[in-house]
């Protein structure tokens, strides 16, 4: 059933460790009908926008925003390494995505009944109050890194990073849904959830 005027769909938190199929999952969502978005999609909007730029440009110089567009590597150069810098980054953008987000809840058809936000940091940032559920992507870690290899990367950075380890992921998630065989097979296992998501609609 839609939701009754004035209430909202349920929103559900995705999460996951590297590789372990988050984007397939967000998509898979979206086939089936929820509500998609994407945390870093929108971080990477807002660091096109001027008042942004302008505000990196302060605080690390020209160079990262030749002519005027933030240029990602030499703004991930400037916090790699750094928590003062990487705290300062996250201080301006975590508001801006925040107001972003909301106004997209807002704007949703009213008919939507499961609105399902993809936060790779989602435990680590402690926003796992701001939805009605959390939804952890799962794989084996000899899955992910066959994976991240493909894709030219390794989880190196995950057991070197803010990255929570994946059991703990799992034992502070609402659901788990694994995701070590086919993307058919990860659509179905979500497709078997949504119904129980739509049901948090408060």
């Amino acid at each position: 059933m839609p939701p009754d005027n004035g209430s909202r769909p349920a929103m559900i938190g995705l999460t996951g460790a590297i590789a372990a199929g988050k984007s397939a999952a967000l998509e898979a969502l979206a086939n089936l009908g929820a509500a998609t978005i994407s945390s870093d999609a929108v971080v990477h909007q807002l660091l096109d926008h001027p008042p942004v730029v302008s505000r990196l440009v302060e605080r690390w110089g020209e160079e990262v925003a030749p002519g005027g567009s933030a240029d990602r590597a030499r703004i991930g150069a400037q916090v790699f390494g750094n928590r003062d810098e990487l705290n300062w980054l996250e201080s301006l953008l975590h508001p801006l995505v925040g107001e972003w987000i909301a106004r997209w809840t807002q704007e949703l058809p009213d008919s939507t009944e499961v609105a399902v936000v993809e936060v790779p940091l989602l435990f680590e940032t402690e926003m796992e109050d701001s939805f009605d559920a959390t939804l952890v992507i799962s794989a084996p870690d000899a899955v992910r890194e066959a994976r991240a290899a493909a894709r030219g990367t390794d989880l190196v950075g995950e057991r070197h990073g803010r990255q929570l380890p994946p059991r703990e992921k799992e034992a502070r998630a609402t659901y788990v849904i694994r995701n070590e065989g086919t993307p058919e097979e990860l659509e179905s296992a979500l497709a078997a959830l949504l119904p129980e998501l739509a049901s948090l609609a408060p």
